[in-house]
């Protein structure tokens, strides 16, 4: 599964894209929203089936969108009065990040929860689509037939393993507790291509 490090690679890459104005306090709040997922981990200890579900769902950065959508057009608004003229526009940023980098690679992956609490149901969007000379078009993203396996359960259901909650209830005394970096070498490359474009803005914003 995508590490917090993948996710923060993400945000950075969307704050580089995105960001008009570039400088390390703002690559950091964009990034803590695409961090900000995750921290369901630690929710799951008490709520069970939370991790994936809690901070995961699509619902999220729906309503901090239209928060900060709101906010931005009042003469009083709280993001400018606090982080300035900027303000609105890093915070938008952020919640892009938050749904393409913090959700969006777990939904692609091992799956969430992602219209809870209001419709209870993982669901993972880890398919493929291809062009076939027999088949034509063929995806097996949304898969939700007989044999599909994008619907993956609800929170009574589904744990997934952390090296903070390694299973649902109690830890045994001597479980193995694995903090993921990068799994695959799809999420390296992720990793250094944030890293390339973070230090590519900052040399521009220097010059």
């Amino acid at each position: 599964m995508p590490s917090t490090v993948v996710h923060v690679a993400f945000g950075a890459v969307v704050a580089t894209a995105l960001l008009r104005e570039f400088d390390a306090k703002a690559l950091a709040a964009v990034c803590a929203f695409a961090a900000l997922p995750d921290l369901d981990t630690f929710l799951g200890l008490w709520i069970h089936g939370g991790h994936r579900a809690l901070l995961h769902t699509a619902l999220l950065p729906v309503a901090l969108g239209a928060l900060v959508l709101w906010d931005s057009h009042r003469e009083a608004s709280w993001l400018r009065g606090r982080f300035g003229a900027r303000g609105p526009h890093v915070a938008g940023v952020g919640v892009v990040a938050l749904a393409l980098g913090g959700i969006g690679p777990d939904l692609l992956t091992n799956g969430v929860n992602v219209l809870y609490p209001v419709h209870d149901q993982f669901y993972a969007l880890s398919g493929k689509l291809e062009l076939s000379s027999t088949k034509g078009l063929v995806q097996t993203f949304v898969d939700l037939g007989e044999n599909g396996d994008t619907a993956r359960g609800s929170t009574e259901t589904v744990h997934y393993r952390t090296g903070v909650d390694v299973e649902r209830g109690a830890d045994p005394a001597d479980a193995e507790r694995v903090f993921p970096i990068v799994s695959s070498g799809l999420q390296l490359l992720v990793v250094v291509v944030a890293a390339t474009s973070v230090f590519g803005r900052f040399r521009e914003a220097n010059r």
